[in-house]
């Protein structure tokens, strides 16, 4: 049965529904997320918003107080379910490297069986234009492509993200081009959501000390949820708030995080940047692109690719040329040497020798005589052949056929 993407996806993400929420490995922490939200606000609802219901001239306005937090804690739920459940731009990977790409230094060629076999070379990095200027994009080993500009390969996700901002934990998910607008909001709306949730836990305090002629200290104690809940809102903003305008400042200057934080003492010129009023228009009122990714789609079996040759190769194959040469030529050899092994006739032999006539060159005779010494004759007479031969030329070869013949017979 043939699998869909999501079954074979070799990222770390998590898929849920069959595909349709994508979540990255950490999903878990945005439970932890979930309850640092969730909690405040119903402990907000039950012990402060409840109180307040009749406390304005119109009888039943205080029930906007409880009706704001419980929307707006929703519309804040939303915004966290779009950050870390949705494909935040994730590149497609490549079945294999862009073939167009490789190319061959004949200068680092490598001497291989006597033939000069080039390297295989591939660009690390290549320049692209972006505005006008030219910029540097690298390639990724991992997904086997050239990654766009302002694409990075997230370590935790095992993705390529398109404008890449950061992993963020606390969603479980990377932020990149297709939910960076939707995690400024959540963002920006948490910090909403504690000053609301400050401000009106500061305004029952006001009530309570009204209400009993009382100071602070009794206002306390008699809400302590009050006092907990503007403590906890305190130290909140620092984290959602200080996230907020750090974002702010990165929008008005169409920066991301990965590059404010890599290219900050650089001095590189932003050739993104179109204007603080275009660079807001441009991350929130444009339309968001669609998924490159269809998870619930088929998936394409891989075909198999033959391995591109390199230099290295080349070597192999050489050298496997020149052991089956070197194989048959030891098979032709030792096919030789059998049929003159089983030449156990002297008769033959010296028949052999008679007819080729004059025209034998002498190293077969020399062949011919060095087997019949190994079969035929004894040890002193095969010591005192070589001695005369080499004596007379230098070398081991038979002097001429009459000696030979004056050998055997002395022998028999």
């Amino acid at each position: 049965m043939a699998k869909r993407v999501h079954q074979v996806w070799k990222g770390n993400n998590i898929f849920f529904l069959g595909g349709r929420l994508i979540f990255g490995p950490d999903a878990r922490s945005l439970l932890v997320t979930l309850l640092l939200i969730i909690v405040p606000v119903i402990i907000f609802c039950v012990f402060v918003a409840r109180h307040l219901r009749h406390e304005f001239s119109s009888y039943n306005a205080g029930y906007a107080i409880l009706i704001v937090a419980i929307v707006f804690t929703i519309h804040v739920l939303v915004l966290l379910l779009l950050t870390s459940a949705r494909d935040p731009g994730i590149v497609p990977r490549n079945l294999h490297p862009p073939e167009e790409e490789f190319r061959y230094d004949t200068s680092a060629s490598v001497e291989v069986g006597g033939r000069q076999t080039p390297s295989l070379q591939f660009p690390r990095t290549k320049e692209v234009m972006v505005n006008g200027l030219p910029v540097r994009v690298k390639y990724c080993d991992t997904c086997m492509l050239y990654r766009p500009p302002r694409c990075s390969h997230c370590s935790i996700c095992n993705n390529c993200v398109e404008r890449f901002d950061h992993h963020c934990p606390w969603v479980g998910q990377c932020i990149g081009l297709r939910n960076y607008r939707y995690f400024f909001c959540f963002v920006s709306s948490a910090t909403l959501l504690c000053i609301y949730v400050f401000a009106i836990s500061a305004f029952y305090i006001k009530v309570l000390m009204d209400d009993h002629h009382g100071t602070v200290w009794k206002a306390m104690k008699e809400s302590p949820a009050s006092v907990i809940l503007m403590a906890y809102c305190f130290i909140s903003l620092w984290f959602v708030g200080g996230l907020t305008g750090f974002h702010l400042y990165l929008i008005s200057t169409n920066q991301t995080t990965y590059e404010n934080f890599r290219y900050r003492s650089d001095n590189r010129i932003n050739v993104y940047d179109r204007g603080c009023l275009n660079n807001f228009f441009e991350v929130f009122c444009t339309k968001v692109k669609p998924s490159r990714n269809n998870f619930r789609a088929f998936a394409q079996e891989e075909p198999q690719r033959p391995p591109i040759p390199t230099s290295r190769d080349a070597e192999t194959e050489d050298a496997a040329d020149d052991r089956r040469m070197k194989v048959e030529d030891d098979l032709d050899i030792g096919g030789d040497l059998l049929k003159i092994s089983q030449r156990h006739n002297i008769e033959d032999i010296e028949a052999d020798i008679h007819s080729r006539g004059s025209d034998v060159p002498h190293h077969n005779s020399s062949e011919a005589d060095s087997v019949l010494g190994s079969d035929r004759r004894g040890p002193a007479v095969q010591s005192e052949t070589r001695h005369s031969s080499w004596g007379r030329s230098g070398s081991w070869e038979i002097a001429n056929e009459g000696s030979y013949v004056a050998q055997k017979e002395a022998y028999q």
